[in-house]
C-alpha cells in the first residue's frame, strides 16, 4: 500500500492539479500522456494512502472535495518549494552556503548593517542571512562556537587559533543624560563619586560563558541592564539612568536637546572595533557569501558607516 509520504510526491501532486484544473480525468490523462485508467488508478492510490476522497465523483466534472482543495493548496506550495530547493542546491554547488550568520555587536550601526543585507540580497545570492545581536565578549564567542560566520565589532586584539580579523575603526563614546536627569545641570566635570550616586544603564554581555564583562560600572553603583544599544538609548532618553553612548548614535538627540553631554574627570572614551571570521582550512576557500562580505568590509566607507551611520539618511 502506498504510504502518505509517497502519495505526496511531486508527480502525484501534478496529477491532482491537472485533474482539478481541467475538470476531467480523461483530459488530464491526455495532457500528461497517460492512459485514463492508469491516471484513475493513481488517484485512487493517493486517496487510499491519505484515507480521504479528493474528488466528488457524483458530479459530471471532476470536482475537488474540501480535502482535495486543501491538498491542492498545500501541494502548489510544495511544488514551488521543490523547484526552489532544486535551484538552491544547484547554486550551493557553486560555492554559496545555505545560511550565513553575522554576529553584530551593540556598537555596530543597525541602519548600515541592514543596508548591507539589502545589497547582499539584491546581488542575487541564494544564501539565507541570519543576524545575531551580541554584546562585548558574546560577539567573538558566537564566532568561536560556530554560531556565526562573521563577527562585527569585536576587540581588535583577537588572538585565537583559526580566527582572522581586520580593523573597522574607532568610535567615540559620550557620557549623556536626559535634560531632566539630576546630573544634567551640574556644570563641572563629574567625578566618580558623583557618578556612583546615580543609576548606570548598561547593555548586557551576551557571553554564555561565566558572567561576561562590564565596562564603566563603578563598585556599588546601581545598574539598569538592557539587551541592546537601542534599549540603552531609550532608557537614557527617559532619564532612567546615565551612561556612555556611541557619539554618532546619540548626536541627533544631542542636537535636539533630548540628551545632554557631560564631561568627566576621567579621560575621553574611545573604542577600537574589528571584524573577525574563521580561517578556512585552505587559502581561497572562504566561500562566496563570506567573500562577498569581506569584499564590502575592505571598503573604507563601509567600515566608517558601520560605526557612524546609525540613522537612515545620516551621513558618516
Amino acid at each position: 500500500m502506498t504510504s502518505p509520504r509517497t502519495a505526496l510526491s511531486a508527480e502525484n501532486l501534478a496529477i491532482v492539479e491537472a485533474v482539478a484544473r481541467l475538470g476531467s480525468m480523461a483530459a488530464a490523462a491526455r495532457e500528461l500522456g497517460m492512459v485514463p485508467s492508469a491516471l484513475t488508478y493513481r488517484i485512487r492510490q493517493i486517496e487510499d494512502a491519505l484515507d480521504v476522497l479528493l474528488f466528488d465523483r457524483s458530479a459530471r466534472n471532476a470536482r475537488l472535495t474540501p480535502a482535495g482543495e486543501e491538498l491542492l493548496r498545500a501541494g502548489r506550495y510544495l511544488l514551488e518549494e521543490f523547484d526552489a530547493v532544486a535551484e538552491r542546491v544547484k547554486r550551493i554547488a557553486t560555492g554559496w552556503p545555505t545560511q550565513f550568520t553575522i554576529a553584530a555587536d551593540a556598537l555596530i550601526a543597525r541602519a548600515t548593517l541592514f543596508e548591507l543585507c539589502e545589497d547582499f540580497y539584491a546581488s542575487g545570492a541564494p544564501t539565507r542571512l541570519r543576524l545575531r545581536a551580541e554584546t562585548l565578549s558574546g560577539t567573538l564567542e558566537a564566532l568561536e562556537n560556530g554560531q556565526a560566520d562573521l563577527a562585527l565589532g569585536v576587540s581588535p586584539r583577537v588572538a585565537r587559533s583559526g580566527i582572522r580579523s581586520a580593523p573597522i575603526g574607532q568610535v567615540t563614546l559620550v557620557f549623556a543624560v536626559a535634560p531632566h536627569h539630576p546630573l544634567a545641570n551640574l556644570e563641572h566635570p563629574l567625578c566618580e563619586e558623583e557618578l556612583r550616586q546615580h543609576r548606570a544603564v548598561a547593555v548586557a554581555d551576551t557571553s554564555r560563558r561565566g558572567a561576561g564583562t562590564t565596562h564603566n560600572i563603578l563598585p556599588g553603583q546601581d545598574v539598569f541592564t538592557v539587551p541592546s544599544m537601542q534599549h540603552k538609548l531609550e532608557a537614557q532618553l527617559r532619564g532612567l539612568g546615565a551612561g556612555f553612548l556611541p557619539e554618532p548614535l546619540a548626536q541627533p538627540y544631542i542636537d535636539t536637546g533630548r540628551l545632554v553631554v557631560k564631561s568627566l574627570e576621567r579621560s575621553e572614551q574611545h573604542v577600537e572595533c574589528a571584524y573577525a571570521w574563521r580561517r578556512p582550512a585552505h587559502p581561497g576557500q572562504e566561500g562566496k557569501a563570506l567573500s562577498w562580505w569581506l569584499a564590502r568590509l575592505e571598503q573604507p566607507h563601509t567600515r566608517t558607516a558601520l560605526l557612524e551611520r546609525h540613522h537612515p539618511g545620516q551621513l558618516p
